[in-house]
């Protein structure tokens, strides 16, 4: 019973110190099950490596102590950078020790003794910083507790192993310890173990076989290509790089396809059933105007986009288009505006007609036989519908010069409403008298007067 309760013992602290810490990295935990085998040859004197220390070291027939069922139990935590702790339970039966034998056929007669001990280890995996995956070599330290029958000691541990890894979680593991005892009562011996070690506690919350410490998308299933993250579409594309997670493309367009071929992803490209042009968002221009067909009013003529892609009109044919033309129904000149220019001939045939205006003696109320001429100045002025002119009053010397400007003032202004009333635009048209301070003939006969009495329109400077 009292050997049950020790095993009972180091089966509680392996189990206790198993659940210190939450299991938060890549199979931190490994459980190494095993047979172990006790050897105190030729180490049994109790000195501190010896030089025989190695004598005989795999003579297993005659000083090996080995129990034939699982008898051995390691439970071990990573830590990091190739160290990882270990505690560990074994149990055996000493047959013989060192030199002694404990069957009773031999001279020195003997019973079994029974063996138990825990352990703790920290281990150094060499295999981790060669970077070797497969075969796992590493080194120990640590101490113990080992009783043989009632009595028990401590011990210092040296530890050499080697993990060989079938799979990433299953492997054979080798070790073999040297235990140097503190008390005299217990001699220094050798204790070797093989056995199956199982590596868990990894942590993979999504599933893909990647685990949280990895996994860039630890909640989201994905692939180890791209650190666990997914693909939706399976384009080589990760989707936290795919403009189009859902839609297969290349990595020309961040993952988005280009249905049309004409180098404009579908998801910027306006027409992306049809090949189109970069600057037009992928949609076509036959004309070449700039203007996509699409919105081109005129797709096989082309024209300007203020135009809705149409050429500008040029209804009078006058090498002014309709938008620049001022008279865009009449032909003019490209320096007018395209409206008709007043020729020096115009003008002189203007001011033979305003000559003939005929007024009531000293006043400026044109006379009724003035309307013939009046409505051919009008029809001349309609023909120049972007020219301004100036409606000027003459007078002779007769009179006062005060009067004879008040009087052209007048006669100008008459004529100039007079044309407005019958058509003319007024802002076309201005009025000033001069009275009789511009002459075109003499003042000293009746004929000379008669001259320098008129009207002339100038076309307005």
């Amino acid at each position: 019973m009292k050997n049950l309760s020790r095993l009972l013992l180091v089966m509680l602290l392996v189990v206790s110190y198993s659940n210190v810490n939450a299991q938060d990295a890549n199979n931190p935990w490994q459980i190494n099950l095993s047979v172990n085998a006790v050897d105190a040859y030729p180490s049994g004197d109790g000195g501190l490596f010896s030089e025989t220390i190695f004598d005989e070291y795999f003579n297993v027939d005659d000083h090996w102590n080995i129990l034939p069922s699982l008898s051995a139990i390691t439970v071990s935590r990573y830590l990091g950078d190739g160290f990882s702790l270990g505690v560990g339970g074994s149990i055996n039966k000493i047959t013989k020790w060192g030199d002694i034998s404990m069957n009773p056929d031999t001279t020195n007669e003997v019973d079994d003794l029974s063996y138990y001990a825990i352990d703790g280890t920290i281990k150094y995996s060499i295999g981790e910083l060669l970077d070797w995956k497969t075969f796992e070599p590493y080194i120990g330290a640590g101490g113990g507790y080992t009783w043989i029958d009632d009595i028990g000691a401590g011990t210092v541990n040296g530890t050499l192993g080697v993990n060989l890894w079938f799979t990433e979680n299953i492997g054979l593991t080798l070790q073999s310890s040297y235990k140097h005892a503190f008390e005299d009562y217990l001699n220094t011996h050798f204790q070797h173990s093989a056995g199956i070690s199982i590596k868990f506690g990894g942590k993979d919350t999504d599933g893909d076989g990647i685990y949280d410490k990895d996994d860039a998308c630890p909640d989201v299933p994905g692939l180890a290509a791209f650190n666990g993250c997914p693909d939706s579409d399976g384009d080589g594309i990760e989707d936290s790089k795919d403009a189009c997670p859902n839609e297969a493309g290349t990595a020309e367009f961040n993952g988005c396809p280009d249905s049309d071929g004409d180098g404009v992803a579908d998801k910027d490209d306006a027409c992306p059933t049809v090949a189109g042009l970069k600057a037009l968002k992928g949609c076509p221009d036959a004309d070449g105007d700039g203007v996509a067909d699409g919105d081109d009013k005129c797709p096989n003529q082309a024209g300007p986009a203020a135009n809705g892609g149409c050429p500008w009109p040029d209804t009078d044919g006058d090498g002014v288009l309709d938008k620049d033309d001022q008279c865009p129904d009449v032909k003019g000149t490209v320096a007018n505006n395209g409206c008709p220019e007043v020729s020096e001939e115009v003008q002189a045939t203007l001011n033979e007609y305003a000559k003939t205006i005929l007024f009531d003696t000293g006043k400026s109320s044109i006379k009724a036989q003035s309307a013939a001429v009046l409505e051919d100045i009008i029809k001349i002025l309609k023909e120049y519908p972007n020219s301004k002119f100036t409606v000027e009053g003459h007078t002779d010397s007769t009179g006062s010069d005060e009067l004879n400007q008040k009087l052209s003032d007048a006669r100008a202004n008459a004529v100039k409403e007079y044309l407005v009333e019958h058509g003319i635009d007024a802002f076309r048209l201005s009025s000033l008298g001069y009275g009789e301070s511009k002459p075109i003939d003499t003042n000293a006969t009746s004929k000379g007067r008669a001259n320098n009495r008129r009207v002339e329109i100038n076309l307005a400077k």
